[in-house]
């Protein structure tokens, strides 16, 4: 990124990625999110083009499949490839605060932005989803 000093503005890069693809005449958007305390938020679903957020404020635990999930906090930066990758998580982290944050998702025209996933192509992948965390439970 270049820019020419012509203000006092100061830019900060929070994520640069390249798109695995861009949808033929792909119609972009901007949406914000906002994610009441506790909330567990969308059930697994798709998207038909790459997305890409930034969180306002709070905490969110994002998994997509064939990662680990991971909690991403306000001022954090974050990314999805869309197509045919499962997005299983963007629960709120906080129990007692809103979470909010904002996407630009690049989407296929004539396609839905958010399809969901059915559980027996849940079931059909689950080799594709990180392993899950086990919590032992600790006798005293």
């Amino acid at each position: 990124m270049t820019v020419t000093k012509t203000s006092n503005t100061v830019p900060t890069m929070l994520l640069s990625q390249q798109p695995p693809f861009v949808p033929e005449d792909m119609e972009a958007m901007t949406v914000r999110l906002d994610l009441p305390p506790g909330d567990p938020g969308s059930p697994p679903h798709r998207h038909s083009g790459p997305v890409s957020g930034y969180m306002l404020e709070g905490e969110m635990i994002f998994e997509l499949e064939g990662e680990p999930e991971r909690v991403i906090r306000a001022g954090e930066a974050f990314w999805e490839p869309g197509g045919d990758v499962i997005h299983y998580q963007a629960a709120n982290n906080l129990a007692d605060r809103w979470s909010r944050f904002v996407v630009v998702m690049l989407c296929a025209p004539g396609q839905e932005m958010l399809v969901y996933v059915d559980d027996e192509e849940l079931e059909q992948r689950r080799d594709r989803r990180a392993p899950r965390p086990v919590f032992e439970e600790t006798v005293s």
